[in-house]
């Protein structure tokens, strides 16, 4: 069955159009970076340091390319087609799926709607890092405020019944 498609593929679509690729680098590298915060996911990024990978979104003619730097990305501007270690390519519907996790990695690559080039270890390194990943809202929400305010946030997104509706939930405080 097709899912409908998320109202913001549109705008992200147009932006990905209109907007040159350092553009779109900085804005995900940037979002990347923030999302790391407090989060597992950035001491296991080790064995990809240096690492450039690429997202090529194939509809829409645009992308991000990033290099893995020091628990998390720093924008990376490719000067050729292959000036890359890790390439994934795929429709921008494809990588919202992945991003929102709504369908798991392994199918998304195994039905070739997502492809992974380049350095075999390395991309399939990043590929299980994606399917294992899970984010832990309440460090990152510490990590973001700090210790105090983060405490009074959770608490507060407890309290109103939104921790539950973030993947994995808050834990409740005393």
């Amino acid at each position: 069955m097709q899912l409908p498609k998320p109202p913001v593929l549109l705008p992200l679509g147009v932006a990905l159009r209109l907007l040159p690729d350092a553009v779109h680098t900085r804005l995900f590298s940037a979002l990347v970076n923030h999302l790391l915060k407090g989060q597992p996911a950035a001491e296991e990024l080790g064995p990809l340091e240096g690492k450039r990978i690429c997202l090529s979104v194939t509809d829409h003619h645009g992308g991000v390319c990033f290099l893995v730097k020091e628990g998390g990305v720093t924008p990376w501007d490719c000067k050729a087609d292959d000036d890359w270690d890790v390439r994934i390519r795929g429709r921008l519907e494809d990588f919202w799926r992945l991003a929102a996790r709504a369908e798991d990695p392994d199918t998304l690559f195994f039905s070739r709607r997502l492809d992974l080039e380049g350095e075999t270890e390395a991309g399939l390194y990043l590929k299980n890092l994606l399917d294992t990943a899970e984010p832990d809202w309440e460090s990152h929400i510490h990590a973001v405020l700090g210790e105090r305010a983060g405490s009074k946030a959770v608490s507060m997104l407890n309290q109103l019944g939104l921790g539950k509706l973030l993947p994995g939930g808050l834990h409740p405080t005393q």
